[in-house]
This record gives structure tokens, C-alpha cells and sequence, in this order.
């Protein structure tokens, strides 16, 4: 072990955050224009107004850059500070590399370990959790975690059930060992049911076959397609509303806390009756939720860290509050970290 890292007594703390959104906008009414829908009709049963789209030449990898680079800058560190980099995404720009290697290569790094984590819109929750129990360990002392997506390369723009809901975007913090005891990461829960997995998904796309016995080998890829999410809504909601409860009253009592004691919920951005249900069943008033979903849809793994950086843009966190980071995707894997603020 790196006589340099911590014990593990030490704490994960947030040094710095990012995020970026890509330039083009689609309102609701740009929308209704493609498909059977209205500004009125998404407003209602999502609370989106618009969302954010990559350009045709604009790659996950190419989001997440430039949130981390924002991360780091506020850390004040550079990429060669980094013992690790880690980038939570359900939209890789390939199959392999992991799209945290061409992360590390386009901000100038190399040698240090870098991977991608699948846990869709529980990705960046879920790595919150294994990188801080692996910097508490001693592996490491600053890492890089991002949340990037482009959900609009595998929605089917044809379904006004699910291409009104997603959007695009990356969000990052740089995590960093630090000797403040009173805070940092504090807990965190994960969970997942695969039992669920058919409610919500999106299927590989251009899955090959292996070569069969007697035929020619060609390449091994079907027709040119697009693998689009597929989503049974009314299933996914109830569920996701009572397994955010549980989920957030575990983590209180794996910390010995009360409901009144969480300064700030920021949870995943879904849908707005999905943040509103869970705000009532937690009776947290909506004041102390961070609420993004309307400017910025579901960008899956990347929605809890814009909204974490949201509010620190907008100078809401305050040194020694409270914060729950939440989050329920498809698997369904669900999830939630407990943060005191150290930021001064």
C-alpha cells in the first residue's frame, strides 16, 4: 500500500463538481411536431419542458471530458493528480474500450486504472459507493467518478411514452481522502432485482451469431439498428416510489439519523410524480429537493451529479449539511449515498 493514501479511517470527501449539457435544445413543442404529443400533455405527466441533445459528431466520451475538466478545475487539480477515473454510463461510445479510457486519453492522462460502471440511472450512486470504499481502503487518494449519457442515440423517437422523457448530459465529482472526520461520504445503500429487468430495458443492438457449423464465416453482425428503451411505465412508477423509500429509510438508519435531519434530497430526475411521491412518503417538503428534471429530462446516470452540481452552482450547500443522493434504474438497481458537506 501507498504509504501516501489513507487508513482506513479516512473520508471521502466531494473536493470538486462538474457538469455540461449539450448546446442543442429541444422544447416541447419541437417534439409535438415529430410525434403525437403536446408541450401540455409531457408538462402534465413529466414536468419536462426541453432537453438537451448531442450533435451528430458529439460522443458520450466527449461530455464527459468536459465535465471532469470542470470538476477538476474547481478541485484544483490536474489529470495527472488522479489515481483513478471512473465514468458511470448506460450509452459507452463502443462496446470495449470502456469509454473511462478515452475519457483518460483525451484529458491527457495515462497509467492509472480507469473504468466504465453499468448500473443505469443508479450508475453514478453506485459508484459512489465502491470508489469510496476502495479510496477508504488506501487504493487511492483523488479519483475522478462522471455520470455521462447521450439517451437520445437508443430512444425510439416514434414512442411518445418514452422519447419525451430523456435527455443528454454528463455530471462529475472529484472524489479526494481528507482528514475532516466530521465529514464526507457517510453511507451508502445499494440494491438491485433482476426478477424486474423486463419492466425496463433496452436490448443489445446489432447482436452477432457465432458461425454455425458448415456455413461461411461472415461478418458477425445483424442488419444495421438501433437498440431503443422499451418501458412499461405504470409498473415501473409504483415500484420505483417504494423502493426510493425504503431505500432512503435504510440509509438513515445505517446512520442513525432522522427524515428532518437531510438538508437537501437530490434525487434521480425521472419523471416529476416520481420525485413528488417520494417527497410526501419521506413528508420532505419539495423546498429541500433538488428538482432539475424540468430543464434537463432523464439523463440517466447523469442526472444525480448535475443536479448535485446544480445546486452547488447555484450556492446552496452549506459546510455540515445533509445530503441524500438517490436513485432507481433498470435491473431494477436502486441505491443511495448520505454525504455531510465539507465544502467551506
Amino acid at each position: 500500500m501507498n504509504p501516501l493514501l489513507a487508513s482506513k479511517q479516512a473520508t471521502v470527501h466531494i473536493r470538486g463538481l462538474g457538469g455540461y449539457l449539450p448546446e442543442r435544445v429541444m422544447s416541447n413543442d419541437e417534439l409535438a411536431a415529430m410525434v403525437d404529443t403536446s408541450d401540455e400533455w409531457i408538462r402534465s405527466r413529466t414536468g419536462i419542458t426541453q432537453r438537451h441533445l448531442v450533435a451528430p459528431d458529439e460522443m458520450t466520451a466527449d461530455l464527459a471530458c468536459k465535465a471532469g475538466k470542470q470538476a477538476l478545475d474547481d478541485a484544483g487539480l490536474i489529470v495527472a493528480d488522479l489515481d483513478a477515473l471512473v465514468v458511470a454510463t448506460t450509452t459507452p461510445d463502443m462496446i470495449f474500450p470502456a469509454t473511462a479510457s478515452i475519457v483518460q486519453a483525451k484529458l491527457g492522462g495515462q497509467g492509472f486504472p480507469a473504468w466504465d460502471i453499468q448500473a443505469v440511472c443508479s450508475g453514478f450512486v453506485y459508484g459512489l459507493a465502491q470508489l469510496e470504499g476502495m479510496m477508504r481502503a488506501g487504493m487511492f487518494r483523488h479519483v475522478l467518478l462522471i455520470g455521462a449519457e447521450s439517451m437520445s442515440r437508443i430512444v425510439d423517437w416514434s414512442d411518445r411514452n418514452t422519447c419525451v422523457l430523456f435527455g443528454d448530459g454528463a455530471g462529475a465529482v472529484v472524489l479526494s481522502i481528507g482528514d475532516d472526520d466530521a465529514c464526507g461520504i457517510m453511507r451508502s445503500v445499494l440494491h438491485c432485482d433482476g426478477a424486474y429487468r423486463e419492466l425496463l430495458m433496452a436490448k443489445h443492438a446489432n447482436r452477432g451469431r457465432p458461425p454455425q457449423s458448415g456455413q461461411s464465416v461472415s461478418m458477425n453482425v445483424d442488419a444495421a439498428g438501433v437498440s431503443a428503451i422499451h418501458m412499461r411505465g405504470n409498473e415501473v412508477f409504483r415500484i420505483a416510489v417504494n423502493k426510493l423509500g425504503e431505500v432512503v429509510t435504510e440509509v438513515l438508519a445505517a446512520n442513525a439519523m432522522k427524515k428532518s435531519d437531510i438538508d437537501w434530497l437530490i434525487p434521480h430526475q425521472a419523471n416529476i410524480r416520481i420525485l413528488h411521491a417520494t417527497a410526501k412518503k419521506l413528508h420532505l417538503p419539495l423546498e429541500r429537493m433538488v428538482i432539475t428534471v424540468d430543464q434537463h429530462a432523464n439523463t440517466s446516470s447523469a442526472s444525480v451529479p448535475l443536479a448535485l452540481n446544480h445546486l452547488y452552482r447555484q450556492g446552496g450547500l452549506k459546510y455540515g449539511q445533509v445530503l441524500l443522493l438517490e436513485a432507481f434504474a433498470g435491473g431494477f438497481a436502486w441505491g443511495a449515498n448520505m454525504i455531510r458537506w465539507s465544502r467551506k
